[in-house]
C-alpha cells in the first residue's frame, strides 16, 4: 500500500497540469481529542501532509497546508466537530477553486478497516457533515468515510466516538489510513469515480477478526 502511494506521489511530480483538490479532514481540536475515533479525518490529512512534506499554517477557524507537487490543499476545521461547516464555508469563500473538494470523516456504520467514497449524499447522522451541509446549503459534494465500527457494548455512540482505539484496532486503522491517503491521491489524479471503483471494495476487517481470535 505504501509502495503504491509512493508511486502516486512520484507520478504527481511529473504532471504539469493538475486540477487543485481541497481535502477537509474532520475532527475536534485540542490534545484531549487526539487519536479518538471521531478524529479519524484529522488523522488522514495529517498522514497525507507527512507524505507530501507540507506543514499546516494556523488560521482562526482552520489549519491549512498546500502541496505544490500534488496541487492539493489539506484543511482541518478547528471549531469543534459540530461547527465544521463554518470553517469549511470560510475557507471555500477564499478558495480559487471552491467547487473541487472532498470531506473525510469517521463513520460508525462502516466497519473498521473499510473506507467508502461517494459523490454526494446525506450526512448520515454525522454532526460535522450536518454542519457542512447546512452552511453550504447543499449535499452535492464528494466524501470519503472511514469506518470506525459500532460499539460492542452498551456504550452510547457519543461516548464511543470520543474513545481512543485499542491496540489491535490501531494496527488495522494504520492500514486503513494509508488506504484513504492513496484513494485521495487517485481522486486528485483520476477523479472520484475511478477511486470509488478501486477502493470501496478493499477491506482489512477480516484481519481484525483474525487478530481477535488469536
Amino acid at each position: 500500500m505504501k509502495r503504491r502511494r509512493s508511486q502516486q506521489l512520484n507520478n504527481q511530480k511529473k504532471k504539469k497540469q493538475r486540477n487543485s483538490l481541497t481535502v477537509f479532514g474532520l475532527g475536534n481540536p485540542f490534545p484531549k481529542y487526539k487519536d479518538t475515533r471521531h478524529n479519524v479525518g484529522f488523522m488522514v490529512v495529517d498522514r497525507l501532509a507527512k507524505d507530501l512534506a507540507v506543514r499546516f499554517k494556523h488560521h482562526s477557524a482552520y489549519h491549512a497546508a498546500h502541496s505544490n507537487k500534488s496541487n492539493m490543499t489539506l484543511v482541518k476545521p478547528m471549531l469543534y466537530m459540530n461547527n465544521s461547516g463554518i470553517a469549511v464555508r470560510e475557507f471555500l469563500q477564499t478558495s480559487d477553486n471552491p467547487d473541487n473538494f472532498i470531506v473525510v470523516y469517521d463513520d460508525i456504520a462502516l466497519p473498521l478497516g473499510r473506507i467508502r467514497i461517494r459523490e454526494k449524499g446525506s450526512g448520515g447522522g454525522h454532526q460535522g457533515m450536518a454542519s457542512i451541509i447546512y452552511h453550504l446549503q447543499t449535499n452535492n459534494f464528494p466524501r470519503l468515510r472511514v469506518g470506525i465500527g459500532k460499539p460492542v457494548s452498551d456504550i452510547g455512540a457519543t461516548e464511543y466516538v470520543l474513545e481512543k482505539f485499542s491496540r489491535p484496532e490501531k494496527q488495522i486503522l494504520d492500514k486503513t489510513i494509508d488506504n484513504a491517503c492513496s484513494a485521495l491521491l487517485m481522486i486528485e489524479e483520476q477523479g472520484v469515480k475511478m477511486a470509488m471503483n478501486h477502493y470501496n471494495s478493499i477491506s482489512f476487517t477480516t484481519e481484525m477478526d483474525e487478530g481477535i481470535k488469536k
